[in-house]
């Protein structure tokens, strides 16, 4: 109905109707129902954006749920909308709740909702039969945490499963709701953040709220047996200790109609398993259980229907906000660079952040920045991080979750604080455990369901680092003849995986191949079917592969060390990884020279000539080629002669001296002609008649690359003629026929890219386009010079980069949007 009378009519009841929700709101903040209404908050804010009354509803209900940080960006964007759409800024109310949330006022905290009063029955007429006892109102909460952050998401989540619950309730359905997976490793604030939802839902369960510790993982006392939680909860609820059962179910069934019925919330803190929470479990669909546990109790979930709430670390900023909430804004800002130490090495676990903030609070005087020298050292981090309390020693906590584990999941947790890398596959943790991979999925799944490894990926685990430093601890007091052992198997795995993934990779042509020792017992390679498969299984390992040489070498085992590196080359070619290349060389480099192993120390200068050249470094490349040439010359190696001089060849091209680069090329076919090895032939047949174009002598080079060529595609296969056809584009290019060298080119390119070879991709890319700008094609040349810059960048190959940045500038293309 469109009329003047109906829309005034309508526009009063909206306004009406808007400032009764305001009302309703205000009465939820002051009996501390922000949880609940936060949802309904953040959606009226939004409909009414200007609305300063519900932006201060909607900080408040922020503030008190944890997040003070939205509740500061919410006031932010309300006063500059404020100031853009109306010309004002906030009103006086609105900018003081903004000052009172900045300084953390307490009297912001949320009310604590208290007890109803119980009715007392009234007098009975003489004769009457008495009437039945009422029962009490439990409230067995701890107090709530003083200081609390985050979390919000989580808060939210456990309010939502209860307004679930009581609608399906009201619907005459329902079932017990269990929320067993506030789970975590030790330290994470599944306590904090159970008692602190307890405290702000009290509202929710008017009939009490039971509360007990179970002492599951309680490093200064043993678990609580059923029968003792049982009788607690039976003394709460008034019952005359003459009348409780002496049998645990007749204990548990008293409990369990006691509770029918009534609203009442039971929280089941610090469970060590699922069969310690299922006798205090009531049977009421008006009940709510919440119970924390550092285990997942996965058969809660499934007979029970519980939900997993998984609890994680803090981000950064939730935990600087808790360092911030504990000891103020001033002396959090006054040591930026103190605070971010002690940040990075709490890695987010709240107990850790709370521990040091504590320190800090009880010595207002001592710097931030000694705490954060005492956290910097890994081997005495634990010790910085030890109150002398059992309940808030870190090392204390996580050993009450070690000494829950059987022996096997015990010893692989000692063995995974040990290995190198960042993280680590079920193939290798099956290699460092010596198990088989079922039986180290099953014992890696009580470490994750225990919290104390994470499966972050698909087979792959890591852990905490703060747990690492523990599990490290471990595996250090273990038999130090069985870590060697595990250690060396592991070692073996990544170098056996690696050779057999760079052997698929870069074929049987690979020069210095080495002849690896059969792995130690109990290691079992990964099996890669193809290029594709063992690429891939690089990218997923390579930081482990390096970790790994990194062990071999401390461990003096000098053979892996340079066998690691030699599997690595292809891997870093492709990738462009010089700086890693020159690293793991030099440690290979080490190792052959504490080994006296002559051909290891003359290939690892080797590696390292070709690494320094691409990094810019010619003098250093020259000087590591020289050395290796002279061992492989007085041992009379011809094949690492021919090698080396193909390699001084292209070095001298680098420096700028093609006529050297072109002499150690010849020197090096002659090498090869007489090897029988149709590859190396091929390749440096390319390799002379590249040093030719060079020097602009093109119908000695296409002679070299046209042989060439047929050579590869008579006795090698596809593939392998990638380089020589890219020589053939440039010759054809420099000689006026560009429609051939894009022909060339186009083979080339698609070669390339079939091996996944990155690097020499964006040189024929760049060599494409300057064919393309010769024919006029400066749309195609563009496109093509910003593809090769792509990965120029990508490879750091500044030189490269800046060369197509100034062709793209020449022709008046630029890199920035133009595709």
């Amino acid at each position: 109905m469109d009329t003047p009378w109906f829309n005034a009519l309508r526009e009063t009841l909206a306004q009406e109707r808007i400032a009764a929700e305001l009302d309703r709101n205000e009465a939820g903040l002051r009996r501390g129902r922000h949880g609940e209404l936060l949802a309904g908050l953040f959606t009226r804010a939004g409909e009414r954006p200007l609305d300063e009354r519900l932006a201060g509803q909607l900080m408040l209900a922020l503030y008190r749920c944890g997040r003070p940080a939205e509740a500061l960006e919410h006031f932010r964007r309300t006063r500059h909308r404020l100031v853009d759409e109306l010309g004002i800024g906030p009103s006086q109310p609105l900018e003081q709740l903004h000052q009172r949330i900045l300084e953390a006022d307490p009297a912001l905290e949320p009310p604590v909702p208290s007890a109803p009063p119980v009715p007392s029955a009234p007098p009975a007429h003489p004769g009457a039969p008495s009437a039945p006892p009422r029962i009490p109102v439990p409230r067995q909460l701890p107090a709530p945490p003083p200081v609390f952050t985050g979390r919000g998401r989580e808060l939210l989540r456990l309010s939502e499963v209860c307004d679930v619950r009581a609608e399906a309730e009201a619907e005459g359905g329902g079932e017990t709701v269990v929320i067993s997976a506030i789970g975590g490793i030790g330290g994470v604030g599944k306590t904090w953040l159970a008692v602190r939802w307890a405290h702000e839902n009290m509202a929710r369960f008017p009939d009490g709220q039971l509360y007990v510790n179970l002492r599951g993982f309680d490093p200064a006392a043993e678990p609580v047996l059923p029968p003792v939680a049982v009788r607690g909860f039976l003394d709460a609820l008034g019952v005359a200790p003459d009348s409780i059962p002496v049998d645990l179910d007749a204990q548990t069934a008293l409990y369990r109609s006691l509770l029918a019925g009534r609203r009442v919330l039971v929280v089941l803190d610090d469970a060590r398993d699922a069969g310690q929470v299922r006798p205090l479990l009531p049977g009421s669909p008006s009940c709510t259980v919440l119970v924390t546990s550092r285990s997942r109790l996965t058969s809660l979930v499934t007979t029970h229907g519980a939900l997993p709430l998984p609890l994680d670390v803090f981000g950064a900023a939730e935990a600087r906000e808790l360092l911030v909430r504990h000891l103020g804004a001033g002396r959090v800002e006054a040591e930026p660079d103190a605070v971010e130490v002690l940040l990075e090495h709490c890695a987010g676990l709240p107990l850790a952040l709370g521990i040091v903030a504590a320190r800090a609070a009880t010595h207002p005087d001592l710097p931030l920045a000694a705490l954060a020298e005492e956290l910097r050292e890994a081997a005495t981090r634990l010790d910085a991080l030890d109150t002398g309390d059992l309940t808030a020693d870190l090392r204390a906590v996580f050993a009450a979750s070690h000494r829950a584990l059987s022996a096997p999941a015990a010893e692989l947790f000692g063995l995974l604080g040990l290995a190198p890398g960042p993280d680590i596959d079920l193939s290798a943790a099956a290699a460092l455990a010596g198990l088989g991979a079922p039986r180290t999925r099953v014992v890696l799944g009580e470490l994750e369901a225990a919290h104390l490894v994470q499966r972050h990926a698909p087979a792959r685990y890591r852990m905490h680092d703060l747990v690492r430093l523990y599990a490290a601890e471990c595996g250090q007091a273990a038999e130090r003849g069985r870590r060697t052992d595990a250690l060396r198997r592991l070692v073996d795995f990544y170098l056996h995986t690696a050779f057999a993934a760079n052997s698929l990779v870069d074929g049987p042509n690979a020069p210095f191949r080495p002849e690896l020792d059969p792995p130690a017992a109990g290691c079992v390679p990964v099996r890669l079917e193809d290029p594709g498969a063992a690429l891939d299984w690089f990218d997923a390992e390579y930081a482990c592969v390096l970790a790994a040489q990194r062990l071999a070498l401390k461990q003096e085992w000098h053979t892996a060390v340079w066998q690691l590196a030699w599997t690595l080359i292809f891997y870093h070619w492709r990738g462009a990884h010089f700086r890693d290349h020159l690293r793991v060389w030099r440690a290979g480099l080490t190792a052959a020279e504490q080994q006296g192993h002559p051909p290891a120390r003359a290939l690892a200068h080797w590696r390292l000539g070709q690494a320094a050249s691409h990094l810019g470094r010619g003098a250093e490349a020259l000087d590591h080629l020289g050395r290796a040439l002279a061992v492989y010359e007085e041992a009379g190696d011809v094949p690492a002669q021919a090698h080396t001089h193909r390699t001084l060849g292209w070095v001298w091209e680098q420096q700028g001296d093609k006529e050297a680069a072109l002499s150690h090329a010849r020197q090096a076919l002659r090498l090869y002609e007489g090897l029988g090895n149709p590859f190396w032939q091929a390749n440096q047949l390319n390799a002379v008649g590249w040093c030719h174009a060079q020097l602009g002598r093109f119908e000695e080079a296409r002679d070299h690359c046209e042989r060439a060529l047929a050579l590869f595609r008579a006795e090698v296969g596809r593939g392998a003629e990638a380089s020589t056809l890219d020589s053939l584009g440039y010759i054809a290019h420099h000689t006026g026929r560009h429609d051939q060298a894009l022909d060339h080119y186009g083979e080339a390119l698609e070669l390339f890219r079939e091996a996944g070879n990155a690097y020499d991709e964006a040189d024929t890319l760049a060599n494409i386009a300057d064919a393309q700008q010769a024919l006029g094609r400066t749309d195609e040349a563009r496109e093509n010079r910003l593809l090769a810059l792509d990965l120029y960048l990508a490879q750091r190959r500044a030189a490269k980069a800046q060369h197509i940045q100034d062709r793209l500038d020449e022709v008046g293309g630029t890199s920035d949007g133009t595709r």
